[in-house]
């Protein structure tokens, strides 16, 4: 998976986008106990302001996937069949990723691991099996 893709790097997502140059994924927490990503201004439970970034243990569980065998943007088609997950970080927070490995085991609940691709311009937090 070598696609490059630009982010928008802004004062509210950069301390994510810099924990994963150095290989951390990193999320937002409020007072309230309230986890989250995507990053926001806001705590989206509580609408705090004062929030606090938290590293990730960097063990999360599958909640859904799908596997594209398709490529409906040319960019993708060198990664077919290619597999985009939602995952839950122990710690709460979820994200959209890829799943890297034996995707022939995935599995609602499945226990997957961190793994930054910083083969890239910009680093992505992926995951492995």
């Amino acid at each position: 998976m070598t696609t490059e893709i630009a982010v928008d790097v802004d004062s509210i997502n950069k301390p994510y986008w810099d924990g994963l140059k150095q290989g951390q994924l990193f999320y937002q927490a409020c007072q309230c106990g309230h986890h989250w990503l995507p990053p926001s201004r806001h705590c989206p439970a509580c609408l705090n302001e004062n929030v606090t970034w938290q590293q990730a243990s960097g063990e999360a569980t599958v909640v859904s996937w799908v596997v594209y065998h398709v490529a409906y943007n040319p960019e993708f088609k060198d990664r077919l069949p290619y597999n985009v997950a939602i995952v839950r970080l122990r710690e709460g927070p979820q994200l959209i990723t890829n799943i890297e490995g034996d995707t022939q085991r995935l599995a609602v609940g499945e226990t997957v691991r961190l793994k930054v691709d910083l083969g890239l311009e910009q680093p992505l937090a992926r995951f492995s099996i």
